[in-house]
């Protein structure tokens, strides 16, 4: 791959960069250093935990985390995962992809357990789908 790290931005790191994370370690290995971080930190959603599980993907050790925690010089590429809100800035010369994907855990909805689960399978497959594109035009 052309890029050696690679962080994941959306606002509370607690769901999209989450999976992203857990899914680019999943399929990069080693060939890239991998982070995520948000704006507003606040916690890994139970059901990115739940959807990647199915996956045989532990997110049980991930913890949010902010943006301002990452050092810019540890980044290559960045990818904001952010749709309907406003996306962390993150100052580096680093590469940017803009992959908008709407928040899995649509809060403000009275949505089934199973329902919800549905909405972040969604996000993770769709993330999943853009990081194997991704290295195919890498390679």
């Amino acid at each position: 791959m052309t890029f050696k790290s690679v962080l994941f931005l959306c606002v509370a790191n607690s769901a999209r960069s989450q999976m992203a994370e857990g899914l680019a370690r999943h399929l990069f290995g080693d060939q890239a250093r991998v982070q995520s971080a948000g704006s507003s930190p606040s916690r890994v959603n139970p059901y990115a935990v739940r959807a990647m599980a199915e996956l045989g993907i532990e997110l049980d050790g991930h913890s949010s985390k902010s943006v301002e925690t990452i050092d810019p010089d540890t980044v290559d590429l960045v990818i904001t995962l952010c749709a309907e809100e406003v996306c962390p800035v993150f100052l580096s010369g680093a590469r940017r992809l803009h992959w908008p994907l709407q928040d899995p855990d649509r809060k403000h909805e009275d949505l089934s357990d199973e329902v919800r689960l549905a909405h972040f399978r969604v996000a993770r497959d769709e993330i999943k789908s853009r990081l194997e594109a991704l290295m195919k035009q890498e390679a």
